[in-house]
């Protein structure tokens, strides 16, 4: 089993649960004020689409925002009043959070300006990039200071729009209190791919600073789809982890030991088929790979799975039960829960339900890991703050309603990943 579960609290202590994936940012109108005044002209243009958007939503799905407005309106608050967010926190049982920009998915009356948050690729002037995502990371920067133990703040650098800039902006937001990582576009479109050797400066930043670098799950290839919101919801993930390979194919990880990434909020069900092909390709040991490994050979130094819980942590929002079952192959050790609050399509208003009922089965040891651990271990987090904080508002095993006694099978691991024996990969010590 991974290290991680060793010496792993197996009592009925409130679990340290840790959000790896939750919003915030202001009504658009407000930001104004964080942004270069050079700009404004500009910014009253893009409010103008921004409520006409608004309009087309409530005309096209009128009772759906008219009832998740008014029926989680002080909830919903909590995306920019932090008073009313760490109420929302306690009522969920969560100690700790790690915050994207974004605060409503419903209507986008919460983005950065000029789009600069989840759809920062789209963006092709790159002065309006820039001034979106630093008018974010101003406000982020006051948010989080709000309440440091429990906030982990994730600034906005667009590094498709100049390498110098993003080095700069991410010196600047290492050490601010909170703020623990980046969000960088999930797709480059037309410029270089992030395994290209001109955003090293970049990694080379982040493993200094301490920051993760993350892709969030909203940004893909929608022209391809003429229109079609089923092929768009099928791919969104896949746009989402592809800089994964990226950056763990092209040695990034072995030249930046430090460096950090998590895709975020396009589940895990994914992960452990392309890690099973990616060890194969490095590490299996049989004719139906042995004629790729002059092509393969050296570019990393460790198998793809090695790097996964180590440099590769997964913020997996609200896994399903199928991808909680399948912890072991795609790595108990990495995935971290979230609920996406304050977005309808996580787990809040309804988290304490969805957390006594999900983890039945699991074994407490496992269950600190994902609902909290991994995302402490990744983000370097205060366990002894947040262990004070979930000392008051952490749901118990048994509120979960765990079994006590189950414990973790020491050849679960082993088993799970299947394509060891299968590919006659010799197995790494764990």
């Amino acid at each position: 089993m991974p290290k991680a579960l060793q010496g792993v609290d197996q009592s009925n202590a409130p679990y340290v649960i840790v959000s790896s994936d939750t919003h915030a940012g202001l009504f658009v109108e407000d930001y104004r004020e964080y942004l270069e005044s050079a700009l404004h002209g500009e910014f009253d243009e893009w409010l103008v689409g921004r409520h006409e958007h608004r309009a087309m939503v409530e005309e096209l799905n009128a009772d759906f925002v008219n009832e998740w407005e008014s029926v989680n309106e002080v909830g919903l608050r909590g995306a920019f009043d932090p008073d009313v967010r760490d109420k929302t926190l306690d009522a969920d049982g969560v100690a700790g959070e790690v915050i994207f920009a974004d605060g409503d998915a419903v209507t986008g009356m919460e983005a950065p300006p000029f789009g600069a948050g989840l759809q920062a690729g789209m963006i092709t002037d790159p002065r309006l990039a820039w001034a979106g995502a630093r008018a974010h990371n101003r406000w982020l920067i006051e948010f989080c200071a709000t309440n440091p133990p429990r906030r982990a703040g994730v600034g906005l650098v667009p590094i498709t729009h100049g390498v110098a800039e993003a080095v700069k902006e991410i010196q600047d937001l290492g050490g601010k209190p909170g703020i623990k990582g980046i969000m960088i576009p999930t797709m480059w479109h037309d410029n270089a791919s992030y395994g290209h050797e001109s955003y090293d400066p970049i990694w080379a930043a982040c493993a200094e600073a301490g920051l993760v670098v993350h892709t969030h799950s909203g940004e893909a290839d929608r022209d391809s789809y003429n229109e079609n919101m089923a092929q768009y919801m099928l791919e969104v993930p896949f746009w989402t982890h592809r800089p994964l390979w990226q950056l763990l194919l092209s040695g990034k990880f072995d030249k930046y030991p430090n460096l950090r990434y998590a895709p975020v909020e396009c589940g895990s069900w994914w992960l452990g088929d392309l890690l099973f092909k990616a060890d194969a390709m490095f590490g299996g040991r049989n004719w139906k790979v042995k004629k790729m490994s002059a092509s393969t050979h050296g570019l990393i130094e460790r198998l793809p799975s090695e790097y996964v819980g180590d440099n590769v942590f997964i913020g997996a929002s609200t896994m399903s039960k199928v991808e909680i079952r399948r912890r072991y192959t795609n790595g108990v050790d990495a995935l971290m829960w979230g609920t996406d609050y304050p977005h309808p399509e996580g787990s809040w208003p309804h988290t304490v339900e969805r957390l006594e009922t999900d983890f039945q089965q699991v074994p407490v040891e496992e269950t600190r890991l994902l609902l909290g651990l991994n995302a402490v271990r990744c983000y370097n987090l205060n366990l002894d703050e947040l262990t004070a904080i979930a000392g008051d508002i952490g749901p118990t095993p048994t509120d979960l309603n765990q079994d006590l006694d189950l414990r973790t099978d020491p050849n679960a691991v082993r088993e799970a990943r299947f394509w060891f024996d299968d590919y006659n990969i010799e197995w790494p010590e764990q």
